[in-house]
């Protein structure tokens, strides 16, 4: 079977270097090439939110409080885990260039260091988490019922912290070698896990919305292993070692600090938000809970084609076929444009037809229905924005993504203090600070990055 696939893959890397050497490149295999990689690669790119997206519709029955509460502490473990999001691109960058200069085993054996890098951070993180868990929620503006609700959720998932960020890491390990099947099946499975043990905890049990918390942890934790297990048993069928390699390690840690000032940036940036939904009254961070995990359902839908982009971009690079590279991106970004379009109308009738899901409240669905309503709108750019996104990591252009997404995150954060001395000055109603708390997100933390990613790609220095 692997002399099979050799020959199979070695059969399409010669096809591809012709094809690079009169310049011809089959739009449409690359397509279903990209495609074959985004749908699996979007199953397993769904499970931290497919988490909340479950607790929200859980809790979202307990009462507004609940509600408000975990859009406080799933906002925190979603910032954590985002900010070591250079574990699943920064190891899929890594792989696939190894991989693609024909550098298997070395490959296999960055994405290991990435493995104990991530439990490494995981056991550091969680524990300070839990310290500082109450704190922290005050700081977001959490108060009385709610900031009882935030500190539970928190306290109780953040130990599940370590196996969300092992995910990433055997992700990047799997995305690298194209082996993405196996990432959708553990998404599917944990997603089973968690709604199964929410309603028991949560219904069964009445633990509230610390069950949500600990249903979530086991399933994090149920993934995780589901995917280290499998792919330490390939490195080693490759000749790849599995020991903690330091050198490795600091290695993928220093590549990952521009990543991180990426991330940070615009992780900051969605906590504002968070912040400033939270000024605006409980109903309005209850449906900005409902609307945000519903996004950030959906956008990995987009990041999928981003993803899938970015390991077939970064293969082409580390053979030095730069053509294909071009086309390649050509090809994605235009499909997370068509993606962003279809699914921005689904979205858009999600906010018309389902917001019972979320709240009994009619005050909240109402508010629901109006965020879903501009972030339907607006998500054909995101996915034009976030398949650039992807492909640059790729290329490992991290220094410009960092200085560009810093750049970003300011005037975004600038706008928000804006839109906060606006709602002081004018009594606006919930629905129209909804509206507007939604559309400048789009038009200035999407907007700019769309901005910056397409004039990147226009040039050849994101290759060198």
């Amino acid at each position: 079977m692997n002399e099979l696939t050799h020959d199979t893959t070695q059969q399409r890397d010669d096809a591809a270097q012709s094809s690079e050497q009169a310049g011809h490149v089959d739009r449409r295999q690359a397509t279903r090439q990209l495609f074959a990689l985004a749908l699996p690669t979007f199953g397993q790119l769904i499970a931290e939110p497919a988490f909340v997206l479950i607790d929200t519709a859980i809790v979202g029955h307990i009462g507004d409080a609940a509600l408000a509460g975990l859009s406080i502490g799933s906002t925190i473990i979603l910032t954590t885990v985002g900010l070591c999001v250079f574990l699943a691109y920064g190891t899929t960058s890594s792989v696939a260039q190894l991989i693609g200069a024909g550098k298997r085993r070395e490959g296999l054996e960055a994405g290991i260091d990435g493995l104990w890098l991530a439990l490494a951070i995981g056991l550091l993180v969680s524990v300070a988490l839990f310290a500082a868990a109450r704190p922290l929620c005050w700081a977001m503006g959490a108060r009385d019922a709610v900031l009882d609700n935030a500190t539970a959720y928190l306290q109780a998932i953040v130990f599940g912290l370590p196996g969300m960020l092992l995910v990433y890491a055997a992700n990047g390990i799997f995305r690298g070698l194209s082996k993405v099947n196996i990432t959708f099946v553990a998404a599917v499975a944990g997603a089973v896990v968690n709604t199964a043990l929410d309603v028991l905890f949560v219904f069964g049990l009445h633990w509230g919305v610390a069950g949500s918390g600990a249903a979530t942890l086991i399933a994090q934790w149920f993934m995780g292993l589901f995917l280290v297990v499998p792919a330490l048993l390939w490195a080693r069928a490759d000749g790849a070692s599995w020991r903690p390699r330091l050198a490795g390690i600091l290695g993928t840690a220093s590549d990952g600090v521009p990543l991180f000032i990426r991330t940070l940036a615009l992780r900051a940036s969605l906590v504002a938000t968070v912040v400033l939904a939270a000024r605006m009254g409980t109903q309005v961070l209850a449906a900005y809970q409902a609307v945000n995990s519903s996004w950030n359902f959906v956008l990995n839908m987009l990041d999928a084609i981003g993803i899938a982009g970015q390991t077939l971009v970064a293969t082409q690079i580390g053979a030095g076929r730069h053509n294909r590279a071009h086309a390649m991106t050509s090809i994605a970004s235009r499909s997370g444009l068509f993606a962003g379009a279809v699914i921005g109308v689904g979205l858009a009738v999600a906010g018309l037809a389902a917001t019972g899901l979320f709240s009994p409240s009619s005050e909240v669905q109402h508010l629901i229905m109006v965020g879903m309503l501009v972030q339907g709108a607006f998500l054909p750019l995101a996915g034009w924005m976030w398949a650039l996104d992807g492909i640059l990591i790729g290329a490992e252009d991290y220094r410009y993504l960092a200085l560009t997404c810093t750049i970003t995150a300011l005037a975004y954060l600038a706008a928000l203090g804006g839109v906060n001395a606006l709602d002081g000055a004018i009594d606006l109603s919930d629905a129209w600070r909804m509206a507007i708390l939604w559309g400048v997100l789009n038009l200035v933390f999407i907007g700019l990055r769309a901005l910056f990613n397409g004039l990147r790609v226009r040039s050849n220095v994101w290759m060198e």
